[in-house]
């Protein structure tokens, strides 16, 4: 049975709906695009719900009423799952820029992208990321701060038994390394992406939200149609067949 996949439209600007539709109509299974205005958000979410579909993706939906309704089932967090310039896939976490905010939500996040990253295929290494080189130790407090949390959480997942190292700032030598890179923050994690995906080479797939009773994956309303023909491919595949172009 080919899987159900929503998506949705919420036409903030202009081009938003038609990059959408594009995307809808390049895969070679059945998508339903919600394109209902000011209930966009609400009507994915009943889609989901019900079980009229197997899975939804943002598109151009708002994460500003998303999120929030998200939040109503508990604890959730988007992991991103890129891909380098040279086709190395990894997933990042956090990046959504009030995710990640202490601790806990980071070792929920490494746990969360392990689940993923095995689903995946992936070996699930985990490279935790801080505000400096482990020599940087003394030039700030909060590089201080920062270094000593990033040895923490590589040292409790590892106690743990996840495979877990700390990287400090050296992203290049993590992501190149591990298969999860796990920011300082969701800001920070925020800004790696756009880097990455909006001003570099690099290739967004989706990012799932973890913690909910249903898949969704969320996308950057920044991308074009093919980004969002990526995020309806990934989605196809978490409900439990892959379709047209690989999934990393």
């Amino acid at each position: 049975m080919r899987p159900r996949i929503a998506i949705g439209v919420y036409r903030e600007r202009e081009g938003y709906d038609e990059k959408v539709y594009r995307a809808a109509e390049s895969v070679d299974f059945d998508v339903r695009v919600v394109d209902e205005g000011e209930r966009t958000e609400r009507r994915l979410l009943e889609l989901l719900e019900s079980r009229e579909v197997d899975a939804a993706v943002r598109g151009t939906a708002r994460a500003s009423v998303l999120i929030p309704e998200l939040r109503k089932y508990g604890k959730v967090a988007r992991l991103a799952l890129l891909e380098t310039p040279e086709g190395k896939p990894f997933i990042l976490a956090p990046v959504g820029v009030d995710e990640g905010e202490d601790l806990s939500d980071r070792i929920f996040l490494a746990k969360e992208s392990v689940k993923l990253a095995k689903r995946l295929g992936l070996q699930a290494k985990i490279a935790i990321l801080s505000g400096g080189r482990k020599s940087d130790v003394g030039r700030s407090r909060r590089v201080d701060r920062m270094l000593a949390d990033g040895e923490f959480l590589a040292s409790f997942l590892s106690e743990k038994g996840y495979s877990a190292r700390h990287y400090g700032i050296v992203i290049e030598d993590a992501a190149r390394e591990a298969d999860i890179v796990i920011a300082p923050d969701g800001i920070s994690g925020n800004l790696i992406f756009r880097s990455l995906c909006l001003l570099g080479r690099g290739v967004e797939h989706g990012a799932p939200i973890a913690g909910l009773p249903f898949l969704f994956v969320d996308t950057s309303r920044a991308q074009d149609s093919e980004g969002y023909v990526r995020a309806l491919k990934l989605a196809a595949r978490l409900a439990g067949e892959t379709y047209g172009q690989r999934i990393p």
